[in-house]
């Protein structure tokens, strides 16, 4: 089979956030290269509440960079950028010199450099480092004509972001979405603003939201008739939006007081599944049927923040071989699942989800169950490093039976009966790098705890009263909802 792959790509952005730790000796006044023309580093240390807004994209944007000097804690714009970067030895070129001082110094203080041990970069997705950079600034190796060299090492986010809150959402731009499908049948369709629309369904989607179209076949019982093949069918939509929260508590305290980070949206679906689905053995058979990954840029007041979404829609099915199905349902709703963190209580789980559920149709013939489910596994974090993962999961769930039973004195009767479901599961954890933040080691993977719905589609039972042993016919037949 061969494999298609549709990259939408999101024009480049080159941030980066430089933020000193305050790590100079008291009393130390930077080289007078050092400071550059950019507008001096406030000094005041209250706390600010900082904006959470998408960063500019398009060539034409400016570039959402900043920095911080060393022993400074505010960061400011600036025009450097990381030129690229090597995650084997940490090591990184940093590209751009400040401009020369307003005053001229009274004797040569050699080369300007551009960063100095101390400073923490925070960078957009950048040469080397798709998923963006957050590294601190150990050695400055030397400079040359792409830059300054310097070896950098990992860090937190409240080394950049120390005493200041933050508090927003900021909705995915689809086309800045990659997408990898992996069955034949799958289309990908977005919408953005200003009118902008891509693929077959582009044109009937709401602004923000992106579609996945599967028309697959899945593994049919061998003893199917042909009239039986096992197929699915329909779309995956849905509009997410990132959701980060920051408040590095009071100036000289204890350290981080809260964060947050999780996704949230509106999802909607509409599926079939028919025919008769292969027996499974053991555990439920998963087929997912394509990948998207997104690296959306956070503007965090100056500092450019990148968060990591990866997404992996599926086909599930768990049968018997003996259920020939014929289910459609809309599926509409939304969701927000995340982790969130209190100073003194650690980190917590939040899973949410409000889903309603219209049937078009519910069939099922002979006796046995089937179970499918047209789902989600997501997974967001910074920096390319998972924070939180879940699997949303709407599911169809038909089953039928059929009982004869006869006695010595010549009586017999039959019963028979079929129901169809519909439901979903959303369940997930969280990940040890959510510490990314500056909070206490996760020790272990918390999870999300599972939301389970399920309502009724449809079904009947019979029963067929007793006839004589002589072959009389049955007297009646009862029927009613199930």
């Amino acid at each position: 089979m061969r494999t298609l792959t549709r990259r939408l790509l999101l024009p480049g952005l080159t941030a980066l956030a430089l933020a000193g730790t305050g790590c100079s000796a008291p009393g130390h006044t930077p080289a007078a290269g050092q400071a550059g023309a950019d507008a001096p580093a406030s000094t005041a240390q209250e706390a600010q509440q900082l904006e959470v807004n998408a960063a500019p994209q398009g060539s034409s944007a400016p570039t959402p960079l900043a920095r911080t000097r060393t022993g400074t804690s505010r960061p400011e714009k600036s025009s450097l950028k990381v030129a690229s970067y090597d995650k084997a030895s940490g090591r990184a070129v940093i590209s751009g010199s400040p401009q020369a001082p307003t005053a001229k110094p009274t004797h040569s203080p050699g080369p300007a450099k551009p960063v100095a041990v101390g400073d923490v970069i925070a960078s957009a997705p950048a040469p080397g480092a798709p998923n963006g950079l957050l590294a601190k600034v150990t050695e400055v190796v030397g400079r040359s004509d792409r830059g300054t060299e310097v070896k950098t090492a990992a860090t937190t986010l409240d080394t950049v972001l120390k005493d200041d809150r933050a508090d927003g959402k900021v909705a995915v731009d689809p086309a800045s979405v990659t997408v990898v499908p992996l069955l034949k049948g799958v289309t990908f369709s977005w919408a953005k603003g200003q009118g902008v629309r891509f693929g077959p369904q582009g044109a009937k989607l709401p602004m923000g939201n992106l579609r996945l179209d599967v028309n697959a076949a899945v593994d049919t019982a061998k003893d199917a008739p042909a009239s039986a093949a096992a197929s699915v069918s329909g779309f995956v939509q849905l509009a997410p939006q990132v959701e980060f929260a920051y408040d590095g508590g009071k100036p000289g305290g204890a350290g981080v007081r809260s964060a947050f980070l999780g996704m949230s949206g509106d999802w909607s679906s509409q599926w079939a599944l028919k025919g008769r689905a292969a027996a499974s053995t053991g555990a439920p058979k998963r087929i997912p049927f394509a990948k998207l990954h997104s690296a959306p840029v956070i503007q965090v007041g100056p500092v450019p923040v990148v968060v990591n979404l990866d997404l992996t829609c599926y086909v599930q099915v768990e049968a018997d071989g003996r259920v020939t199905l014929d289910v459609q349902q809309d599926v509409k709703g939304d969701f927000r699942v995340g982790g969130g963190y209190t100073a003194g209580k650690g980190w917590a789980p939040v899973s949410t989800s409000d889903v309603h559920s219209t049937p078009v149709n519910a069939s099922v013939s002979a006796a046995g169950k089937v179970n499918g489910a047209l789902g989600a596994e997501a997974s967001v974090g910074l920096y390319g490093a998972v924070g939180v993962t879940a699997d949303f999961a709407p599911y169809l769930r038909g089953e039928a039976d059929a009982r004869a039973t006869a006695s010595s004195d010549g009586k017999a009767s039959a019963t028979a009966s079929w129901a169809v479901y519909g439901g979903f599961d959303l369940s997930g954890r969280l990940e040890f790098q959510l510490t990314l933040f500056g909070t206490p080691v996760i020790e272990h993977r918390i999870p999300l705890g599972t939301l389970h719905r399920e309502w009724p589609l449809g079904g009947v039972w019979w029963t067929m009263a007793e006839g004589a042993a002589s072959g009389t016919a049955p007297r009646g037949v009862a029927e009613s909802p199930r």
